[in-house]
């Protein structure tokens, strides 16, 4: 698969850990995962933010994994928060996931399904 992150000259540069574009091609497969909510495998829900944004992280890591890919595939990540206060915190814990990987993004602030969910984080990933 041939990858080109590309952040055009004449449009603003990214702030931070993201690319403003990612193009792909001669990809063998695509993978979109659902948005991952803050849920562990045994059915609990952490109370603080940044419990429930690694518990996200990791349920899209294990997607990934199941899938036979891993971080370096994503493409395109897309964040859901309830609360703009949560930024600063969803950048952070983003970042530590992420390492070098630099995904298109978007951060959306809005009402969430279930009250106690904090956040919830859909990706794309490609081979």
């Amino acid at each position: 698969m041939n990858r080109e992150t590309i952040n055009a000259r004449n449009a603003p540069a990214p702030r931070g850990g993201y690319s403003q574009a990612v193009k792909i091609e001669d990809f063998k497969r695509l993978l979109f995962i659902s948005g991952q909510i803050p849920v562990s495998d045994d059915d609990k829900v952490p109370e603080a933010f940044e419990e429930q944004a690694r518990l996200v992280w990791r349920n899209i890591d294990a997607q990934l994994k199941a899938a036979g890919m891993g971080k370096a595939d994503l493409v395109k990540v897309t964040t859901y928060l309830s609360d703009r206060h949560h930024a600063t915190a969803n950048r952070e814990i983003r970042s530590d996931y992420l390492g070098a990987v630099t995904p298109a993004m978007s951060v959306v602030i809005a009402s969430i399904f279930d009250e106690k969910w904090l956040l919830e984080v859909e990706a794309i990933a490609a081979q």
